[in-house]
Order: structure tokens, then C-alpha cells, then sequence
């Protein structure tokens, strides 16, 4: 066992200030047994000591913004200079991919510090008092130290957190009839995923739900995995303007006199495709917190061309993997995730898509809170219409199905309940050519049998 932090490096203590910036369960377990005395230079020190105090006002971890007033404070010009460069040294470092095992030895080496003291103090009680209970108290806090706080929720006494608003903080999609489903949408920790098949308009969902999160003052981290940044970003002007994807060029000063009425944010990343894990978007969103860009809502677009870490020989294993740690990436950022999954090729004939149509594994049903398919066959392209089916819903009923209107030029996505006007005509349209289609087949068959004769 070391009893000099220095001994680790000077790189490991770099890496754990890191930590310290970005992971807030951490900070929180190693804040009461945290000593910056321990750190071998003045301003790693001074930046430890930072850390603390921001911690234990706002409960939060500190960031870059934050430090850049706090740097503006010091007086002294040497260290003011050496800060700066040792917060560029830490910034570089919160992808580092051994973050994990920084943690672990840190938290290790200040509760051995801690219990250290604890018993050279004994020893000082002892031959003073010996006061063996003030002892005991000592050592049994010091065993205590750097404990994960979190014990979960105490039943009895927590009765009124589960009543109160905060009790699950949802952020609404923009349509009603899934809202009221969902209680008002996807809460943190949960997942939610649209089903369709190829060329459907996954994305152009996605980016619906996204836009009309944002419109509510959300702010939103789309990652793209197929098309890049800025074409990701066209939608998004179609879908807050109207205006089809293919003429905005022509309408710049409308769209950006609509963004600018948007009260949320958003932010753009791009992967490419099974080049990024759902580690590297949670390294990616660390950086963003330590950077003091926070968000409320992550959208991966999507989930089945995400790289598994797990090395999984079988798609459906790799698939289950990359399902389970999305959702595990939703609880660890207390955020709901959005994203989208492919359907098999033969759902591109069915009205309905149900659970046995998701492609390669059903792990994904099973993992995800909330499962919505679109289906729309070559009549509902043209019509600009649809049908959404709750496959799994985990707050409410499910097997439902919903008449929509999708217009994949303008990103426009109208769900209805069935019984309303909308939904009815609606309805009524895909029925009307359903029976065009299927009278036009009909007349095709007798053709071919008079030809025949």
C-alpha cells in the first residue's frame, strides 16, 4: 500500500482531477475523504480544492466555464499561468479509455489514508483518555468513508418523493397519444425505440421527437451514425419550418428566424457506422458536462449499427449487448435515450408490425421501456400516411395501433387516437387506397385471365 498519491504518477493524478470534472457519483463517493494536500503541484492542488468547494455548494461537478471565472480570481500570475495549462492536461484526458481503474485506486488510496489517520489518532486517544468508545467511533467513520451513498429508495420514508412531480422527470414527445401512454413521455434511465423497416423515415422520426422536445426548451445530443452532421441538421430546419428538405436553400432567412424562436438546443455528433460504442458517446458526453454543455435528452440514430464491446460472436448476442448498455447509458446520465432499430424486410408488406418482426434479436424488445413500429407500404409513401403500433410499453396499455400522416420531405408526423376526427379521416384515406389498390389488382387478375382465354 502507497502512502504518496505521487507515487501513482503524475499522470494518474491528472486523470483523477479528470474524473473528478465529469463523473458526478464519483466526486460524490470520494468527496468527504478527498484531501488535495495529496497532489504534488500547487495547481493540481488549487484545482482539487476548486472541485470541493463547487461539489459542496451546488452538489454538482465543476466546469470548464466555472473555472475560467475561478481562474480570473487568482492573484498570482505563476499560478494563474500553471492552472490553465493543467486544466488543458486534464480536459485531454476525459476519453481516456482506463477512467474506470483511476477511480477505483483513487477512492482506495484516500479511505487508506483515511483510516491511517483514524488510527494514529486512536493512538493519541488512547494514551491521553482512553476513551475506547470515542475510538470505536473514529475508526468505525473512517471505515465508513468513501462509501457509495446512494442506498436506494427507503420505502416508508419516501412515500412523498414517489407522489411528487420529480418522482419520474419526463421529457414529452410531440404528440399527445404516446404522451398519455407513457405518462408524459420517457423518463431518465428509459429507452425508447422506433421500429420500421428500411427507408421508412426512422430518422425523420427521430428528428421529430427531437424538434419537438426542443421546442419545449430541451436540450438535445443527436448522434448520427449514418448521415453526417450537417445534412442531420437540415432535417432538423425542415422539421421546425415546413419547409421540404430539398428547398431550403431557398428560405435560409425563414429557417433562421425559426431556430431562433427555438428555446432548446441541440448538438450534432457523427460516427461513423460500428466505429463507436455506447462508450464512446459516454465518453463524448462526459466531455460535454465537463465542458459545461449539459443536456436533457439523447437521440442515437441508431442503436444497431453501434459497435458491441462485449465481442459477442453472434449479431443477436452483439445486438443484445448494444441494447443494454444504451439503456444503461440512459441510467447513468438520468436521461431517456430515443433510438431506432431495423425491421425484417418482409414487415415492409404488413400493415402492422408486431414484436416478431424486429430484426436479429428480440433482446431489444425486452430491454426497452417503450417500443413503437411505423409501418407504411408504397400506397402510404405516396399518401403521406402511416400506422404506429405500441409493441411494448412498460407505463400503460400496449397492442395498440394509430392512423398517422408522415411526410418525409418536411419531417411533419401527426399521430391520432382513432376515434377523433383526424385519426378518422385518416383512417378513411389508407382505407380508401386500400380498396383502390386492391379493385386495380382485381381488374389486373381478370385482364390477365381474358388474355389467357
Amino acid at each position: 500500500m502507497t502512502n504518496k498519491l505521487s507515487d501513482f504518477g503524475h499522470t494518474f493524478q491528472t486523470k483523477s482531477v479528470s474524473c473528478l470534472m465529469t463523473d458526478s457519483n464519483f466526486i460524490g463517493q470520494i468527496y468527504d475523504i478527498l484531501d488535495e494536500k495529496h497532489y504534488d503541484n500547487d495547481a493540481l492542488k488549487w484545482v482539487v480544492k476548486e472541485c470541493k468547494l463547487y461539489y459542496n455548494e451546488y452538489k454538482k461537478p465543476i466546469t470548464l466555464d466555472v473555472f475560467k471565472v475561478k481562474v480570473g480570481e487568482i492573484h498570482n500570475d505563476i499560478l494563474k499561468t500553471t492552472v490553465v495549462e493543467t486544466l488543458k492536461e486534464i480536459h485531454r484526458y476525459t476519453e481516456a479509455p482506463d477512467l474506470e481503474f483511476i477511480k477505483d485506486q483513487s477512492i482506495n488510496f484516500f479511505k487508506n489514508q483515511t483510516l491511517k489517520n483514524a488510527i494514529i489518532e486512536s493512538v493519541d486517544i488512547l494514551e491521553s483518555s482512553g476513551d475506547f468508545d470515542e475510538i470505536k467511533k473514529l475508526v468505525d467513520d473512517a471505515l465508513r468513508a468513501g462509501v457509495e451513498r446512494d442506498l436506494g429508495h427507503e420505502y416508508i420514508d419516501d412515500i412523498e418523493e414517489r407522489y411528487s412531480e420529480m418522482a419520474r422527470n419526463t421529457v414529452e414527445t410531440p404528440w399527445d397519444v404516446l404522451n398519455d401512454l407513457t405518462q408524459g413521455g420517457l423518463g431518465g434511465g428509459e429507452l425508447g425505440v422506433i421500429v420500421a423497416p428500411a427507408g421508412i423515415g426512422k430518422t425523420w422520426i427521430l428528428c421529430a421527437l427531437g424538434g419537438g422536445a426542443m421546442k419545449k426548451g430541451t436540450r438535445v445530443v443527436h448522434y448520427t451514425l449514418e448521415l453526417n452532421e450537417a445534412y442531420v441538421g437540415l432535417r432538423y430546419d425542415s422539421v421546425f419550418t415546413g419547409v421540404p428538405n430539398q428547398n431550403l436553400k431557398y428560405h435560409q432567412d425563414e429557417v433562421k428566424t425559426n431556430i431562433n424562436k427555438v428555446e432548446g438546443e441541440l448538438i450534432v455528433k457523427y460516427f461513423p457506422t460500428k466505429s463507436a460504442s455506447v462508450n464512446t458517446i459516454s465518453a463524448h458526453l462526459q466531455k460535454l458536462r465537463m465542458m459545461g454543455k449539459d443536456f436533457d435528452m439523447v437521440i442515437v440514430d441508431y442503436a444497431d449499427i453501434l459497435k458491441d464491446t462485449g465481442n459477442a460472436r453472434e449479431v443477436r448476442h452483439a445486438l443484445g449487448n448494444i441494447y443494454e448498455d444504451l439503456r444503461g447509458l440512459a441510467g447513468e446520465f438520468d436521461i431517456p435515450v430515443w433510438t431506432a432499430s431495423q425491421a425484417n424486410r418482409s414487415a415492409l408488406d404488413e400493415d402492422v408490425i408486431e414484436a416478431q418482426k424486429v430484426a436479429e434479436s428480440y433482446q431489444k424488445i425486452m430491454t426497452a421501456d417503450f417500443v413503437v413500429s411505423l409501418s407504411r407500404k408504397v400506397e402510404d409513401k405516396i399518401g403521406n400516411t402511416g400506422r404506429f403500433h405500441i409493441i411494448k410499453n412498460r407505463f400503460g396499455p400496449d397492442g395498440l395501433t394509430y392512423p398517422a400522416k408522415v411526410n418525409t420531405n418536411t419531417g411533419a408526423v401527426e399521430i391520432y387516437e382513432s376515434t377523433s376526427l383526424g385519426g378518422k379521416e385518416t383512417q378513411q384515406k389508407i382505407d380508401n387506397r386500400d380498396n383502390l389498390m386492391k379493385k386495380m389488382l382485381a381488374n389486373r387478375y381478370d385482364d390477365l385471365m381474358s388474355d389467357d382465354k
